[in-house]
């Protein structure tokens, strides 16, 4: 309540209980708050921010162990292009 739903620590607050929710086996609820968490990311920081593209990876490791396999490749795309972009082809992250 003192952050407010859309900050950037409720959203590492939600993506960090996707985690938890994935490894107890509730998976629709895992990729729902890993969405929710990347959306808010998207809106308050950009699609290119670093924390956004933490979130975009967290989303397809999640996706990839649903084996939902296409999706898990379009975010882990998603995640390396903006990485190259904003860190360079050759930064350790990247």
């Amino acid at each position: 309540k003192v952050l407010g739903p859309d900050h950037p620590d409720t959203l590492t607050s939600l993506g960090s209980l996707a985690n938890v929710l994935e490894s107890q086996g509730k998976h629709d609820e895992s990729e729902a708050m890993n969405r929710r968490a990347l959306e808010g990311y998207e809106r308050i920081l950009g699609p290119d921010h670093p924390d956004t593209l933490i979130s975009v990876s967290n989303l397809a490791s999640m996706l990839q162990s649903q084996r939902k396999f296409e999706e898990s490749e379009t975010m882990n795309r998603r995640a390396l292009e903006g990485r190259s972009k904003i860190l360079g082809p050759d930064h350790p992250k990247t």
